[in-house]
């Protein structure tokens, strides 16, 4: 399905009934990367997804993809779907964009999953590192990114047992278009420090991390759920940055768990 938000043209899917569980997706990926998630909660909740503007079926915008750009989005198709408030899970990048959105529609958020994602902002170091990948994106194409960005993506156990997960991780990434890749390199490097965000956070919130993830790591994890009053931490054995993807049993159960204790 497709909508005009904010004069974007968003795709987007929306399956089941009851209360409403937003769920942001990481970079470099899609709303596909929910397809566990989606079959395995619709039954008791309605499961909304999108992909972001330039990600799977929706076509890049006008500039640089902001993480507050998502978090409008995201409420803009609340507001086409007729939700007041959803409790919105974001993975990694989607995590960033959760940030935004609990900062800038604090009254449209009943509970919070922040995966595999950090507060701070990005170093110098790593603001070099992603101009330098979209440099190498629109000379060579999406492919560039892959080999840049999957090692670390998934843990050392996805890597050493679980080939179709990598290659679906692959085909997920190259589906998107070039221009998305960098529009979100641009994002990613330019957003805010959210660390300030976290003593202002007051609904339910959930942490989940990969305890082999590599780029965002356990320790990241623990400082959320030290800094966000009340929340419940939650590790996932033999996965990686892509906990869902890589553990979706076990990625659910915490998830399941937690969307029913917000009601």
């Amino acid at each position: 399905m497709k909508a005009r938000i904010r004069g974007a043209e968003l795709a987007y899917d929306v399956r089941g009934s009851g209360p409403v569980l937003l769920l942001l997706h990481a970079f470099p990926l899609g709303l596909a990367m929910w397809d566990d998630q989606a079959r395995a909660l619709s039954g008791s909740f309605q499961v909304l997804r999108f992909d972001c503007r330039g990600f799977g079926g929706s076509p890049p915008g006008d500039g640089l993809l902001t993480m507050e750009r998502i978090a409008d989005d995201a409420a803009g198709l609340l507001d086409r779907l007729q939700v007041p408030a959803a409790t919105v899970c974001g993975l990694s990048m989607g995590g960033y964009a959760a940030f935004a959105f609990a900062r800038n529609h604090p009254t449209r958020l009943r509970g919070l999953v922040l995966a595999d994602t950090k507060a701070s902002a990005d170093t110098d170091q790593a603001r070099r590192a992603r101009a330098e990948q979209a440099d190498k994106v629109r000379k060579e194409g999406t492919a560039a990114i892959v080999d840049a960005v999957l090692p670390k993506l998934l843990g050392k156990t996805s890597h050493e047992q679980r080939a179709p997960v990598v290659a679906r991780v692959r085909d997920l990434i190259l589906a998107n278009p070039p221009r998305g890749i960098t529009d979100a390199l641009a994002g990613l490097a330019a957003r805010a420090d959210s660390t300030p965000t976290l003593r202002e956070i007051r609904v339910p919130t959930l942490v989940v991390c990969g305890e082999e993830d590599a780029i965002t790591p356990p320790a990241e994890a623990d400082a959320l759920h030290a800094g966000i009053a009340g929340s419940t931490l939650e590790l996932i054995p033999k996965a990686g940055h892509l906990a869902s993807l890589e553990a979706p049993d076990a990625f659910n159960r915490a998830l399941e768990t937690f969307l029913r204790r917000v009601g």
